[in-house]
């Protein structure tokens, strides 16, 4: 294994994988032996440049090299899948799996694909090679044994297919203990998603329950907006030791969103939005907004400020929607083609104000800025969903449904439904000719 520079870094020993309900086993990435020490390191596959017939490039410096820690739900393919049995679907007989092959789909992501089987002697004589095959993961039934965690294994595994917000429902519905149990065994970026999705003081419950170390590496994958809602409801001791385990520039982000209220734009924010020069063209604009780990919120727009280009940037001077950048040539010039309509909130701008602009003007994000113009963050719709809605909005989804509910929310309590407009809604809709937004305004 070489770094892009051509320095060797490392030697392969092994293909991460964790077994899915309805697909393939998905491919998380590979163990290295790092050279001049015998120490595990995960190389996930984002980071993996090139794989040759007797190499692989991987961009070593993106990579944390920690000694790897195997989990629950995480299978070596050499280790712990070659010279597995199971049975084949169309034969009915045993085979013994000898090498797989992985491969990439169109989204970049990779799984097992084809399995290469050995299968039971049909002849009598004892020297000679076993008839073998080729198959996929969908032919072959594979025993899988039970041991040491097998319960959270099989709970992770039936339920690998379903989103974030799914699953958390689901880990909700166990006793404490083997909820504990199960989030032991998830990898740190699909325990920050559910996360995520969970009401805070679940999330204390799960936190506090790791030792310090597990939980920074947790933190540093949630959103900043979530992670630092999350720091804040702890003692302060805890807290500065978290955000000091933490990777400097998460714990950065984390500080300065703690700064603000809670109820403000500030306090509402992310700090990650897609951020560009006015020189930037529009195709490097749409390359930023493919990324695969980019919110769909979050890549409705591209910000332009002036340097520098990470919160808190140079002066804000404008976005641009995704609608927009499609309307026009790859060599343009983002900066020549800025939306300047959509006034930004202040850090200090109340929370029902936030709320009025999303609305108004038919918005899904919403930029941030400061004292000095610099843009610090965004909002989404979805973090004022999650602000708005009430804290037990997961635990009373079944009981509304039995019955009317009003518009009552846990942060903002919404106006009740007027039959006639209110002055500003009047005035809004006279101004674009009753459609209520801005003529010609873009949407995400």
């Amino acid at each position: 294994m070489f770094d892009p520079n051509g320095d060797r870094v490392g030697r392969l020993r092994d293909v991460i994988v964790n077994y899915r309900s309805e697909h393939a086993p998905h491919v998380n990435g590979l163990l290295v032996e790092q050279s001049g020490s015998r120490r595990l390191v995960f190389v996930p596959m984002q980071h993996v440049v090139a794989i040759g017939s007797a190499q692989l490039i991987v961009e070593w410096d993106e990579i944390d090299q920690r000694t790897f820690e195997q989990r629950g739900e995480e299978v070596r393919v050499l280790s712990d899948l070659l010279d597995r049995t199971g049975v084949l679907a169309d034969k009915r007989v045993r085979a013994t799996i000898e090498d797989v092959a992985i491969e990439e789909d169109d989204a970049g992501d990779w799984s097992i694909g084809e399995l290469y089987l050995r299968l039971p002697r049909t002849s009598k004589f004892t020297f000679g090679k076993a008839p073998t095959r080729r198959a996929t993961w969908d032919e072959l039934e594979l025993d899988l044994e039970p041991g040491e965690g097998a319960q959270a294994t099989q709970f992770l595994t039936a339920h690998s297919e379903m989103e974030p917000s799914d699953l958390a429902d689901a880990l909700l519905e166990l006793p404490e203990d083997r909820r504990l149990a199960v989030v032991e065994e998830m990898p740190d970026e699909r325990l920050a998603d559910v996360l995520e999705e969970m009401h805070e003081d679940d999330q204390l419950v799960i936190i506090e329950h790791f030792p310090q170390e597990r939980a920074a590496d947790v933190l540093d994958q949630m959103q900043p907006d979530d992670a630092a809602d999350l720091i804040g409801r702890l003692d302060s001791a805890k807290s500065a030791a978290l955000l000091e385990l933490m990777e400097p520039e998460e714990a950065e982000d984390v500080r300065m969103l703690l700064e603000f209220e809670p109820n403000t734009a500030g306090g509402l924010m992310t700090t990650d939005p897609i951020i560009v020069s006015a020189d930037a063209t529009i195709a490097e604009a749409l390359v930023l907004i493919r990324r695969a780990e980019i919110a769909p919120a979050l890549a409705t727009a591209v910000f332009v400020t002036a340097s520098p280009y990470e919160p808190p940037t140079g002066r804000y001077l404008g976005l641009v929607h995704f609608q927009r950048l499609l309307r026009y040539p790859p060599h343009e010039r983002v900066g020549s083609i800025l939306d300047n309509r959509v006034e930004p909130a202040h850090t200090s701008t109340r929370d029902i104000d936030v709320v009025r602009s999303l609305a108004r003007y038919d918005l899904v994000i919403l930029p941030v800025v400061d004292d000095d113009d610099r843009l610090v963050g965004v909002i989404t719709v979805d973090d004022v969903l999650d602000h708005i809605l009430p804290d037990d909005w997961r635990a009373s989804a079944a009981a509304d449904e039995q019955r009317e509910v009003g518009p009552i929310t846990s942060a903002i309590t919404l106006p009740t439904h007027q039959t006639n407009p209110t002055p500003v809604a009047t005035e809004v809709r006279k101004r674009h000719g009753g459609t209520g937004r801005p003529p010609g305004g873009d949407r995400g």
